[in-house]
């Protein structure tokens, strides 16, 4: 990788991040992803249930991918009607979201979802980051070390835009 590229940080909530994760990490530009927890209260992943929404920490050169084509990318393996759910994972934590603490991000993902014809029925929350804690080392690139472990994504699209 180029010492000089440049790097953004956006969070991308879809579902259980073990997809996601494994997923964004295929997409050119990326240059680093983590599963965590976006917007919860407590900062801390030992504790209850605080609000928080999986998502996937991504880091990305905004010269070779956009935020409006990460967005586009979200919407390719997420249902963006579906409120807490997606495919049989159901709760709060699984809403889909993007987050960032860049004003421009966030106007780029609502700008995405008011362009599309559908956007009165779209359920992502486009938030700016609060808290993010990362999650624990059992769900990082989770599906790249099982790859035998179910996610509600099919393999061809996890796989869609393997180099």
């Amino acid at each position: 990788m180029d010492a000089q590229c440049e790097v953004e940080e956006l969070y991308l909530a879809g579902g259980c991040l073990w997809g996601v994760q494994a997923f964004i990490a295929t997409l050119n530009g990326m240059t680093f992803t983590e599963a965590g927890r976006a917007n919860g209260t407590s900062g801390h992943i030992d504790s209850d249930y605080d609000g928080y929404a999986e998502c996937v920490r991504t880091r990305f050169d905004p010269t070779v991918v956009s935020v409006e084509q990460l967005m586009a990318y979200l919407f390719e393996i997420i249902d963006p009607y579906s409120v807490n759910q997606q495919g049989p994972d159901t709760g709060l934590k699984y809403r889909t979201g993007v987050y960032s603490t860049t004003p421009a991000h966030l106007e780029a993902a609502r700008a995405f979802i008011a362009a599309r014809d559908d956007a009165d029925r779209i359920a992502v929350e486009v938030l700016p980051l609060a808290t993010y804690v990362r999650s624990a080392e059992e769900h990082q690139d989770r599906l790249a070390r099982f790859p035998e472990d179910s996610c509600h994504l099919p393999t061809a699209l996890l796989t869609k835009y393997q180099g």
